[in-house]
């Protein structure tokens, strides 16, 4: 798994500098936060709210032989993805194509 560095964006809405929280780095940390704030007590008419749709998608397991699990994992590599996303990416083409 990559480790990507996490970006914390900022977006301008009339005047004011919106930020999302910065990640917590433990639990421990999140848990001692929340016991001490709380979302509501800084919400008013004004307040911008944002929130994300979960996705929707389901999983389905699928078997390979070793030798076609570690082709997989080359082409990925090559490719700078991981394995999962290089089976998504070549099943969805191929349903695709045969709609």
């Amino acid at each position: 798994m990559r480790n990507k560095e996490n970006k914390i964006k900022s977006i301008r809405v009339k005047n004011a500098n919106i930020s999302p929280m910065p990640p917590f780095k433990t639990l421990d940390e999140e848990s001692n936060f929340w016991d001490t704030h709380s979302l509501v007590d800084n919400i008013g008419e004004e307040t911008l709210v944002g929130f994300h749709i979960a996705n929707r998608n389901r999983t389905l397991t699928i078997r390979f032989p070793e030798k076609a699990i570690q082709s997989l994992r080359r082409n990925a590599f090559r490719l700078g993805i991981g394995p999962t996303t290089l089976a998504r990416m070549w099943l969805l083409e191929r349903l695709r194509v045969t709609k």
